[in-house]
């Protein structure tokens, strides 16, 4: 496994979360997860309204079967084995002084919450690979998710396993991937794309 690496004194928890797709299998305690949980009902949203919601299932309950089938065949096939799945959900409004008006940054907002809650993973020993190859379109039937809901990404949770337990394509890609440097991603000024 490769070695993550910052030329700015960034924080290595930073460095250590990465998205594995082998999981050992193990049951997590529920208070593990409410307290990953916790920490991203901690994250900044606009107008402090929190659109954010998390739904979650733990290996072997009596969600377990209907989550995993929100996930498209190829992310079912390795995150059956995690402890933990989450679907990550945004109100798409929020009140306004003439009623419910839409939301510009649910997403944004979301993803902010999504991103504390995978730090906290970390700090607990485990870790999350978040997902959008999901059944989109059945979100209602199997997750009851509605407008003015939207659902946003899934996420698995779990401690590493051995990478042995994924097929073939997959194990020689179990391991943190880099970044894009930083020079790429910053621009003083205008967008120059």
């Amino acid at each position: 496994m490769t070695t993550r690496t910052s030329d700015k004194n960034v924080d290595t928890l930073f460095l250590e979360r990465w998205s594995p797709r082998a999981f050992d299998g193990s049951d997590m305690p529920l208070e593990d997860l409410m307290t990953m949980i916790e920490a991203a009902r901690w994250a900044p949203s606009a107008f402090n309204y929190q659109p954010w919601r998390f739904l979650y299932s733990l290996r072997g309950d009596a969600n377990w079967d209907a989550f995993l089938s929100m996930l498209i065949p190829f992310n079912a096939s390795w995150a059956s084995s995690a402890s933990a799945l989450v679907f990550v959900v945004s109100d798409t409004q929020m009140e306004g002084k003439d009623g419910p008006q839409p939301s510009h940054s649910h997403s944004f907002d979301a993803g902010a919450a999504w991103g504390l809650l995978s730090l906290q993973a970390i700090k607990l020993g485990y870790f999350t690979h978040g997902m959008t190859g999901l059944q989109f379109g059945r979100e209602a039937e199997l997750l009851g998710v509605k407008p003015p809901f939207r659902l946003e990404a899934g996420i698995a949770i779990g401690r590493r396993g051995d990478p042995g337990i994924l097929p073939e394509g997959l194990r020689d890609r179990e391991g943190p991937s880099d970044r894009k440097p930083l020079e790429e991603i910053v621009t003083a000024g205008p967008l120059t794309q």
